[in-house]
């Protein structure tokens, strides 16, 4: 009882001094700017307090994961880490899907952008994939009619960009729509489709406005998550090459 008479006491003198004391200005004088360079020194107390948790986390970040014999590279139109992320993406929410909607996902899509780096030939470790993909994002499963999925394929065309796909072919002529098919086949425009994508995406990243025509339905995994548990998955990564995005005529 007696803190809460002194609390109070102390609010009230507050209160009665900003009634009675008038502005005072600050004494303003200008420090001298410190360059963050190599040549500032460490402070050794904290080094030395975040050096356990550092080892921990540099010997579970530089564990291995997978092995590939070949770089992979975000350059190209079909490029291999593009289609090996996409094709990922697709499984992954294929796995989702079968058991909490009992069906299958018909195609993937997410977007080069948001492959930050590439993973050279030879070990892949954990930290690889995180410098691949550092972001947060969630995959998103889009149910759309097959008239909608128009629009996905006229964004290809206007933009001609190389957003990695799987199990989707587009091919476009001058700009324009010559070929587009899912999982080797027509559209059905009656048909609704199943597309695993990012939440970035399928909110209208990249200016993908298409997908707003179709029901999201989120997951609730880490597309990194994903990434990770694919790479552990296959030992030796062997990436698809096939041709998924055909621009001719490209400028």
């Amino acid at each position: 009882m007696k803190n809460k008479f002194l609390l109070l006491g102390i609010a009230l003198v507050s209160l009665t001094a900003c009634k009675t004391t008038s502005l005072q200005v600050a004494n303003v004088q200008t420090q001298k700017n410190i360059s963050i360079n190599k040549e500032l020194k460490n402070d050794e107390e904290f080094v030395k307090i975040i050096e356990p948790y550092k080892q921990k986390l540099d010997q579970e970040m530089n564990q291995k994961i997978s092995h590939t014999s070949t770089d992979l590279t975000k350059q190209g139109d079909n490029s291999n880490l593009g289609n090996l992320l996409a094709d990922y993406t697709f499984e992954g929410a294929g796995e989702w899907a079968k058991s909490n909607l009992k069906r299958d996902v018909d195609a993937a899509l997410i977007n080069i952008g948001g492959i930050r780096t590439i993973i050279g030939k030879g070990d892949i470790s954990l930290r690889n994939v995180y410098e691949v993909m550092p972001f947060e994002n969630e995959v998103i499963i889009v149910k759309m009619k097959g008239t909608d999925l128009q629009g996905l394929f006229d964004y290809y065309a206007k933009n001609q960009v190389n957003n990695p796909v799987s199990r989707l072919y587009i091919e476009t002529n001058n700009g324009q729509v010559s070929k587009s098919l899912i999982n080797g086949k027509a559209v059905v425009p009656d048909k609704d489709y199943y597309i695993a994508t990012s939440d970035y995406l399928a909110l209208g990243g990249d200016n993908m406005k298409f997908f707003s025509k179709g029901e999201l339905i989120p997951t609730g995994i880490k597309l990194r998550d994903l990434f990770i548990n694919y790479f552990k998955k296959n030992p030796e990564v062997v990436p698809n090459t096939n041709i998924r995005l055909n621009f001719i005529g490209k400028k």
